[in-house]
């Protein structure tokens, strides 16, 4: 009798853009699940739009369909993925689904990467009906600069869920983030230029907001889809990357300052 030789069959698992993509899934499912996230991340978007010739707003203002989607985009990053990004890791610390992840296949930077997708897709797509709701009511004006606004958003994204993952270390439950949340908050809302332009701040003040983390994207998105600098110069393409060159140094130096500070302070699992 002659023995058979049989070849081991490859005993790899998925790859890493598979787990990354089953986990991503996962989370969209249950983020889906709760009306109020949906309604507030996919609906209220495009009923703002929708009212907005009903409603006569904005109709004599110059560069208004830029500033709707430039403000849309901001809102997103802010009170959709960072917001969502701190409630959703800390419950998941919480309840032990990171720390559970990590024995598995999973590398920490996956189960980051992948719990936060969700938000961001969701963000992103925000983002592209704030677009296509501003071309469909006629308010549309071609961008002064097409890469500019993209480095900012996807960015700002990576910022904030950074951002977001810090936050988590001072962040008991899903419950206390809307107090942990409100300071980062309220600082992107009034002092990045969304609100209150920094050109009518005194120049001290407008200096120093240049400098915080949100700042730089909605600088970077005003340059390319208004061509507007943050003293309200009128610029071109050539000119929005001269005026852009600080918001983009500014914007990595936030990029390699949230990346430290979440490898230092992100916990996966619940102090008790």
């Amino acid at each position: 009798m002659t023995a058979t030789l049989t070849t081991p069959t490859d005993q790899r698992g998925p790859s890493r853009a598979s787990r990354v993509r089953a986990l991503a899934t996962a989370e969209t499912r249950l983020l889906l699940r709760n009306r109020t996230a949906v309604v507030n991340s996919v609906l209220l978007p495009l009923l703002l739009v929708a009212a907005i010739p009903f409603l006569g707003i904005g109709e004599d203002i110059a560069g208004f369909g830029p500033t709707l989607v430039i403000s849309g985009a901001a809102v997103a990053l802010v009170f959709l993925v960072y917001y969502n990004t701190v409630t959703t890791f800390v419950a998941r610390r919480e309840d032990l689904t990171l720390q559970r992840m990590r024995t598995g296949e999973l590398t920490g930077l996956e189960v980051l990467v992948a719990t936060a997708a969700p938000s961001v897709l969701i963000a992103l797509g925000q983002v592209l009906l704030t677009g296509v709701g501003v071309l469909a009511i006629g308010r549309w004006e071609a961008p002064t600069e097409y890469v500019l606004p993209l480095v900012a958003l996807f960015a700002g994204a990576v910022l904030v869920v950074l951002l977001g993952a810090v936050s988590t270390a001072f962040t008991r439950t899903p419950e206390s983030a809307q107090v942990t949340t409100f300071p980062f908050v309220m600082i992107a809302l009034l002092l990045s230029g969304l609100m209150i332009p920094l050109a009518s701040m005194p120049d001290q003040l407008a200096q120093v907001a240049r400098l915080l983390p949100m700042t730089p994207v909605v600088e970077l998105l005003r340059l390319g889809l208004a061509g507007q600098a943050w003293d309200g110069a009128t610029v071109d393409a050539a000119g929005a990357w001269a005026a852009g060159l600080q918001p983009l140094g500014v914007l990595v130096a936030w990029l390699l300052l949230g990346s430290l500070a979440a490898r230092r302070w992100f916990r996966w699992a619940p102090r008790r």
